[in-house]
């Protein structure tokens, strides 16, 4: 895990990231509030991975999504820091707030 900083304790868990062409390295979904979503345990956040995949799977066999878009998966789970405000730290010391809609 990622040390402390100067943001303040910080929690460990896990997120979801994607690289994109533009951005790199970025947190694939983001809740409500704009902030990273985190998951207690690296099976969590795999398991969320899984059902998505799983419902692409569906929208395949329903006539709703083209066969390698249902199986495609970019997403992948990475150990990160997360601090008070929501902002998450990778090992790596790549830093990821709130989302600016």
């Amino acid at each position: 895990m990622v040390q402390s900083n100067s943001a303040g304790p910080s929690t460990p868990a896990f997120a979801v990231f994607t690289r994109t062409l533009c951005e790199g390295l970025v947190p694939a979904w983001y809740d409500d509030h704009d902030k990273p979503v985190t998951y207690v345990t690296q099976r969590e956040a795999q398991c969320e991975i899984a059902e998505m995949l799983v419902e692409q799977l569906r929208q395949f066999l329903d006539g709703e999504r083209e066969f390698d878009d249902a199986m495609s998966v970019d997403d992948f789970v990475l150990p990160v820091d997360l601090l008070a405000d929501g902002t998450i730290l990778t090992e790596d010391g790549e830093k990821f707030g709130r989302r600016i809609p």
